[in-house]
């Protein structure tokens, strides 16, 4: 049978005996199966190990398993992590009336389908005896597919037989008193067993804001209530409103996950959960201030796992993008990148060290906290309760040989002095600051310490950024905005003509919400002859922004425009962001 393999897999793919011979070798020395270590030494790909078995076995290749005939009941009692082990996931079928169509039968007319099973590797079919018999079900149709369709397919059927946060929170109210006594009685909360509602709660909270690529959850205490929300694309939604009773063992739970002191109350506290979501590896910075009516707790996710941007994807214009890789490919200087929290400037800082990342290059980092792992890029993480301030890892920083510098921020008059004389020697300095516009940021500094004819000297360009959330493309309906709304974001009507522009519904896809995922504008101000002048003359906000716009700089509200124009957002969001 395996000379049928390999002949298989010579006819169809051009493997080489000697090929196919070593993968053998390998097998009887340190076990395993040959079509894996095929694939490991890349000599074939998953998808032609798979077309190979299934001409072998005569069973079908699904590349793409069909997920919409998941049947979530199917996998109750059956432990996900069986599944995962053996590659293998029950699927539905079209034999219960369902409208699914199966594979056309002899006579054309689609086959009846009791019930599918995945499979990646044909030699699990004493695993596969096994999953029959905890199904109890007697016809099903075996088929093979990849790793990741079949990985995707498990996690989706027990999202699907996950009771709902309100479920959830529907049981805790219909029988409180006995639950309350549980958690009572239960003297380690993190003996994570199944039953435990408290556990059961955090974890679905925490799941559902995944599957929403939420930033934040906000477990918010009231006087008669306690609110779950999460924040989608820079916008807080209402997750669920559990019972004010269990407010206490909820946070407690949370706590023992950030491994924080649940005894102590009266002090804000911070910490850090990792979790493990499907193929999703998430860091969540976990935050506790008291309140009046308890604990407050906020927690930031952060998908480790979620790959970072290039330069490229950030949705700079054309034009404007040759600017910022001049700005970031100089020999010394600095780039500010500005805006409120949670504006991308970190993903847009990033973005910019990985393309100038090459071995010639001596980049170092401090931030608060190291958000990205980069290869290649030496980080350091601020600890204040050590004293490692961002003052105090730039003065060592200064003295590691660097070429390219990256201060996660600058937030006093020690920081910026240091970040100033690193790059008036010979140093490129990237940083962010906490302003409205591109102009604010000279403001900013000269208020908090930093001589104007050292910033004339020391600055490249300040960066305006912000992020606006993007219509959603299934359910964005066309329109003519009146008079008030193009007047309130400076639109004329000769920008208009020829365009079409688009405002929310909301639909499934994307939460209600009308929007889905986000997209940056931005205001870049290069500092010339003319702007550093007028920062030797006067350092007033307004003055240095008249002088850029003059200079043919491109404002936040007029790269709106241009998005808003573009039917990629609409008026009112583009306002949200920018007024």
């Amino acid at each position: 049978m395996m000379k049928h393999l390999a002949q298989i897999l010579k006819d169809r793919f051009g493997v080489r005996e000697e090929d196919y011979n070593d993968a053998l070798h390998i097998k009887n020395e340190k076990g395993g199966y040959v079509g894996d270590i095929l694939v490991e030494k890349k000599i074939v790909t998953e998808e032609q190990l798979l077309e190979s078995f299934s001409i072998l076995y005569d069973i079908p290749l699904f590349l793409e398993l069909p997920l919409d005939i998941i049947k979530s009941d199917l996998v109750k009692g059956i432990p996900i992590q069986f599944l995962k082990k053996h590659t293998m996931v029950p699927l539905g079928g079209n034999g219960q009336g369902d409208e699914n169509k199966g594979d056309p039968g002899e006579n054309g007319e689609p086959e009846k389908i009791p019930g599918m099973i995945a499979i990646n590797n044909p030699a699990c079919f004493q695993p596969l005896d096994d999953l029959v018999r905890l199904l109890n079900i007697h016809e099903y149709k075996v088929v093979f597919s990849t790793k990741n369709a079949i990985l995707s397919a498990i996690n989706i059927s027990y999202e699907y037989s996950r009771d709902s946060a309100e479920q959830l929170v529907q049981d805790m109210e219909d029988d409180g008193s006995m639950i309350i006594s549980d958690i009572e009685e239960t003297a380690d909360l993190l003996d994570d067993t199944s039953d435990a509602p408290i556990i059961k709660l955090v974890n679905h909270i925490i799941s559902q804001s995944i599957k929403a690529r939420a930033s934040d959850i906000h477990i918010e205490p009231y006087q008669n209530i306690l609110k779950v929300r999460y924040r989608v694309d820079g916008i807080l939604y209402d997750l669920v409103s559990p019972p004010k009773a269990i407010q206490s063992a909820l946070i407690s739970r949370i706590k023992v996950m950030a491994r924080l002191n649940i005894a102590e109350k009266r002090l804000p506290q911070d910490g850090r959960i990792e979790v493990k979501k499907g193929d999703q590896n998430i860091d969540i910075r976990v935050s506790t201030v008291p309140t009046s009516f308890g604990e407050r707790v906020v927690l930031r996710l952060l998908n480790k796992t979620s790959s970072m941007l290039n330069l490229t994807e950030l949705g700079m214009e054309p034009d404007r993008l040759r600017i910022f890789e001049d700005l970031i490919r100089s020999a010394n200087g600095i780039v500010l990148v500005t805006g409120p929290t949670g504006s991308g400037k970190t993903t847009t800082l990033y973005a910019a060290l990985s393309s100038i990342n090459k071995s010639d290059i001596n980049i170092i980092t401090i931030e608060d906290p190291v958000e990205y792992q980069i290869q290649g890029i030496g980080q350091i993480q601020v600890n204040q309760k050590i004293g490692l301030t961002f003052a105090q890892g730039l003065r060592s920083i200064v003295r590691q040989d660097p070429d390219v510098i990256l201060i996660g921020e600058i937030r006093d008059r020690e920081t910026a002095e240091i970040a100033v004389q690193s790059a008036l020697t010979g140093h490129l300095v990237f940083s962010t600051l906490h302003t409205n516009d591109s102009a604010s940021a000279i403001t900013r500094l000269v208020d908090i310490g930093i001589e104007p004819f050292l910033l004339s000297s020391s600055v490249l360009s300040v960066i305006a950024q912000r992020l606006v959330r993007v219509l959603c493309d299934d359910c964005k309906i066309p329109y003519t905005p009146d008079d008030y709304a193009m007047q309130s974001i400076s639109m004329t009507a000769d920008q208009l003509k020829g365009r079409t522009v688009y405002k929310k519904k909301g639909c499934e896809n994307c939460f209600q919400t009308g929007y889905s995922g986000r997209v940056s504008i931005f205001e870049i101000m290069l500092l010339d002859d003319n702007l550093r002048k007028t920062i030797l003359e006067t350092y007033d906000s307004n003055q240095i922004k008249n002088v850029a716009v003059k200079q043919n700089m491109t404002t936040l509200l007029d790269d709106g425009i241009k998005k808003v124009l573009e039917g990629k957002t609409s008026i009112s969001e583009i306002l949200r962001v920018t007024q």
